[in-house]
C-alpha cells in the first residue's frame, strides 16, 4: 500500500507555546485513521497544521503528501494538492451562495492542477447528485454559505464540499461536534460514501459514537502533543470504557 501522508517528528507552536512535540503519523492510500485524545492534546492543532493555518508555526519535522512537501505550500496550494479540512465549527459566508462558493472553489483547484474547467451543466449535475445523497435541498444550495444553517446542516454542507472537490486527504476535525444522532448518521454515510482506494481520511474525535458509523482502519491516541498508542478499531472501545488517564503521562516518557 502506498503511503499517502507522512508526518515525521512534527513540532508546532502557537505563539510561545509548543503544542505538538515530535508527532509521527503515516496514512496509506485507502486508509481511514482516527485520532482520539483528551482536550488540549493537540488534535485540532494537527488538523490546522496540515491545512496550513498561518498562526500555527512548524518549528521542526516534515509533512509530505504523495511525496510532496506540504510545508512549502500555501493553504490554497495544499487544497489544490488534495488536502481538505472539515472544521469543527464551519464558518458562515454572508452574501456568497453555496453554489457560487462551490463553483469558485472547484474552478480554482482545477486551474491550479492544470485541469480544464467543468461546464456549467456538468458542474450542476455533480453538485445535485451529491446534495441528494446528503439530503441537501435545492433551496439550501441557493442560500449563503452556512448562514442560518443548523449545526447538522453546516456539517452536511461541508461533506458536500468534500464530495464535490474530491480531495486526496480528508481531515475531519471533530465533525460530530453538536450533532444529534440523525444528523450524525447522515454525515457518516456521506463520509463512508467517499471512502476510496485513492483517498485517505483522518478522523479526529472525542467519541466512540462516530467511530461506530465510520469504522476506522487504525486508531491513534494523541496525548501531550504526541501519538502515544496505535491500534485497531478496538482501541476506540477501550478508550470509551477506560478513558485517557493511563495515557496522560505517556508523552513525557
Amino acid at each position: 500500500m502506498t503511503n499517502l501522508l507522512e508526518v515525521r517528528n512534527l513540532h508546532a507552536s502557537v505563539g510561545e507555546r509548543e503544542i505538538l512535540h515530535g508527532l509521527n503519523l503515516t496514512i496509506g492510500a485507502g486508509e481511514v485513521h482516527a485520532v482520539m485524545g483528551p482536550n488540549g492534546s493537540g488534535k485540532s492543532t494537527l488538523s490546522h497544521v496540515l491545512a496550513g493555518r498561518d498562526d500555527y508555526e512548524v518549528t521542526d519535522g516534515t509533512i509530505t503528501l504523495d511525496g510532496q512537501d506540504l510545508l512549502e505550500l500555501e493553504p490554497e496550494e495544499r487544497a489544490a494538492a488534495g488536502v481538505f479540512l472539515a472544521l469543527q465549527y464551519p464558518v458562515e459566508i454572508p452574501g456568497v451562495a453555496n453554489m457560487t462558493f462551490l463553483k469558485a472553489a472547484l474552478t480554482a483547484q482545477r486551474k491550479a492542477r492544470g485541469e480544464p474547467d467543468l461546464s456549467t451543466a456538468d458542474f450542476m449535475k455533480r453538485v445535485r447528485a451529491e446534495a441528494d445523497k446528503l439530503g441537501i435541498s435545492p433551496e439550501m444550495l441557493k442560500r449563503p454559505v452556512n448562514v442560518g444553517f443548523s449545526g447538522g446542516e453546516k456539517k452536511r454542507n461541508e461533506i458536500l464540499q468534500m464530495a464535490v472537490l474530491s480531495p486526496r486527504l480528508c481531515v475531519l476535525d471533530e465533525t460530530d461536534s453538536g450533532l444529534d444522532i440523525d444528523a450524525l448518521r447522515i454525515v457518516a454515510d456521506g463520509v463512508n460514501a467517499l471512502r476510496s482506494p485513492e483517498r485517505g481520511m483522518l478522523v479526529i474525535t472525542h467519541y466512540q459514537r462516530l467511530l461506530d458509523l465510520i469504522v476506522p482502519d487504525v486508531v491513534h491516541v494523541l496525548s501531550g502533543g504526541k501519538i502515544v498508542k496505535t491500534g485497531g478499531p478496538g482501541l476506540a472501545l477501550e478508550l470509551e470504557e477506560r478513558g485517557y488517564a493511563e495515557y496522560l503521562g505517556a508523552a513525557a516518557a
